[in-house]
């Protein structure tokens, strides 16, 4: 890994991190804990919910718990960048996004107890009910989003290193 692949990770993870922890200020200067603000009617809302689980509320009540995991993963994946590496920028890009978005909830966990979560899509159906995807924040974008952009640009390098050398895995089984 280069300067410049460096520089560009550390970039990208400055960028979601200060994305992510400016719009959970907004939305604790501006939602009180639970409320909900309608922005697409049926649709779309702001709200002010805390998540101590994981993903889908995922082991619940688990906050401290689930902070550790968090940080001994974020020195697992900093530390093992290097079998991440796609060899181009927007790998570099897409690898910074995921420690960003794991930092930011790092530091809700630490300086809330819980995630904030904000932003909430729904349906309504005939019965009134809301069927809802969960509530997330920009840190679980840029995670979701930089895990699919590494994923397809693994897909793309069909065996090959980052220097562009067959994997020798891949040579094995020729």
């Amino acid at each position: 890994m280069t300067q410049t692949s460096n520089g560009r990770t550390v970039l990208a993870a400055v960028v979601a991190l200060a994305l992510d922890q400016l719009t959970k200020l907004a939305v604790l200067q501006f939602l009180g804990f639970q409320q909900e603000k309608v922005i697409l009617e049926g649709f779309f809302k702001l709200v002010h919910w805390g998540n101590t689980g994981a993903a889908w509320s995922l082991f619940r009540d688990n906050n401290a718990l689930l902070a550790i995991v968090s940080l001994v993963a974020l020195l697992i994946l900093v530390a093992g960048r290097r079998h991440f590496n796609t060899g181009t920028p927007l790998g570099d890009y897409a690898m910074g996004m995921v420690f960003g978005g794991i930092v930011g909830n790092i530091i809700d966990r630490f300086a809330h107890g819980h995630v904030v979560d904000f932003l909430y899509f729904h349906l309504h159906r005939r019965s009134g009910e809301e069927l809802g995807f969960p509530a997330f924040n920009v840190a679980d974008s840029a995670i979701c989003i930089g895990v699919l952009i590494l994923f397809v640009l693994s897909l793309q390098s069909n065996g090959q290193t980052a220097d562009g050398h067959a994997d020798a895995s891949t040579k094995q089984s020729r």
